[in-house]
C-alpha cells in the first residue's frame, strides 16, 4: 500500500504511522523551486517519511525546509533525526520552540512525565538540532517557495508554540492540532468525528477559540490536520471543536472533584470522555465494532491530563 497521497499538484501527504498506526499522523511535502516538508512526527516515523520521499523520487539533500506546527514530540520529535539526513535543510519553528529544539532536555522530561515507561518506544531518540540550522518564524511572515508561498500565523490554544500556515496554491491551512484530531476511519460514514486536542501543559480553550476565529477570517478552503490528512469541510471542523469543548470541560470539572489524586481524576475523566464519544457515535448509527473505537482512547487519556491541568491553573488564578 502506498504511503503517499496526492492532495494537489506537487503537494503530497505522507502517512507517518505514529503509534505504529496507519492514518494517525501526517507529513506534507510541497514541491516548488524550494521543497518543504511539514511535520516529521516522532523519530520512529522517520523511516516512513524517507520511504515516502523515495516513492516520489525526492532526494533527501533536495529538501530545503523542514517545518513543524509545534514542538510536541508527535509532530516534531523526529525533526532532529530527520535533519541528520537532510544536509541542506533549514528547520522552521515558532520562536518559543527554538531553544527547546536546540536542547530538547525539557521536552524529553515533559514527555516522560506524561508517557512514563512508554517514552522510549514512542519517541526515542530525540536528537538536538544545531541552532545555526533553525529559522524562527514570526506571525504573518511569508516563506516563498517559488510560484507559491506559505503565510505563517501564531495560533495558540493547543500550545503557545503553535503556528499555522496558509498555502497559497490551495488556500488551505496547515492546522497542526488547533482544530483537534480528525478520525479518517470515519471517511465514508454519514458523520465525521473531530475532537479538540487538549494535551498538557499549555491547553487553553479561550486562545484556541481565538485561533479558530482567525481561521474563519482567513476563509480557508480546506484544512490539513496533523492527525490526519486533508479535510474539505472547515466549518464542520470548527463546529465540532466548539461542540465538544464545553462538554469536555464540564466533565473535567466533575473529575476534579472526585479525588485529590491527579491520576484518579485522569482515570475518571478518561472514562467519561470515552463514554461521551462512544454514545455520540452509537446514537448516530456507528456500530460498536467500528475501528474508530480503537483509536479514540489514544486521545482521551492525554486530553484528560490537559483538561485537568488547565482547570487546576484556572483555580490557582482565581484563588
Amino acid at each position: 500500500m502506498s504511503r503517499v497521497q496526492q492532495i494537489a499538484p506537487n503537494f503530497f501527504c505522507i502517512d507517518t504511522h505514529d503509534l505504529n498506526r496507519e492514518q494517525r499522523t501526517s507529513s506534507y511535502l510541497l514541491i516548488d523551486e524550494k521543497i518543504a516538508l511539514i511535520e516529521t512526527s516522532a523519530s520512529p516515523s522517520v523511516p516512513y517519511i524517507i520511504d515516502g520521499l523515495d516513492e516520489l523520487n525526492i532526494a533527501l539533500e533536495d529538501i530545503d525546509y523542514v517545518i513543524v506546527t509545534h514542538i510536541h514530540l508527535d509532530h516534531a520529535g523526529g525533526a532532529g533525526l530527520f535533519l541528520q539526513s537532510c544536509p541542506n535543510a533549514t528547520f522552521v519553528v515558532h520562536p518559543r520552540g527554538v531553544a527547546h529544539m536546540a536542547d530538547p532536555s525539557r521536552l524529553i522530561a515533559s514527555a516522560k512525565s506524561v508517557y512514563g515507561e512508554e517514552f522510549e518506544r514512542l519517541f526515542d531518540p530525540i536528537v538536538p538540532i544545531d541552532a545555526n540550522r533553525i529559522k524562527e518564524i514570526e506571525h504573518e511572515k511569508e516563506l516563498i517557495l517559488g510560484q507559491h508561498k506559505l503565510t505563517f500565523f501564531h495560533t495558540e490554544g493547543h500550545a503557545k508554540h503553535h503556528v499555522s500556515m496558509l498555502y497559497s496554491a490551495t488556500n488551505g491551512l496547515f492546522v497542526g492540532d488547533t482544530t483537534g484530531v480528525r478520525y479518517p476511519e470515519m471517511d465514508g460514514e454519514a458523520i465525521d468525528l473531530i475532537i479538540p486536542s487538549t494535551s498538557p501543559n499549555q491547553y487553553n480553550p479561550e486562545t484556541m477559540e481565538q485561533s479558530i476565529q482567525l481561521y474563519e477570517r482567513l476563509n480557508a478552503s480546506e484544512l490539513y490536520f496533523g492527525h490526519y490528512g486533508a479535510y474539505k469541510n472547515p466549518k464542520e471542523a470548527y463546529r465540532q471543536v466548539r461542540y465538544w469543548t464545553p462538554l469536555f470541560l464540564a466533565e473535567g470539572e466533575k473529575a476534579s472533584k472526585v479525588s485529590s489524586i491527579f491520576q484518579e481524576q485522569v482515570h475518571y475523566l478518561d472514562a467519561r470522555l470515552k463514554e461521551l464519544l462512544f454514545n455520540y457515535l452509537q446514537e448516530n448509527g456507528i456500530s460498536a465494532s467500528h475501528p474508530v473505537y480503537e483509536t479514540i482512547p489514544f486521545d482521551t487519556i492525554v486530553s484528560s491530563m490537559g483538561i485537568l491541568d488547565y482547570l487546576a491553573k484556572v483555580k490557582v488564578q482565581q484563588s
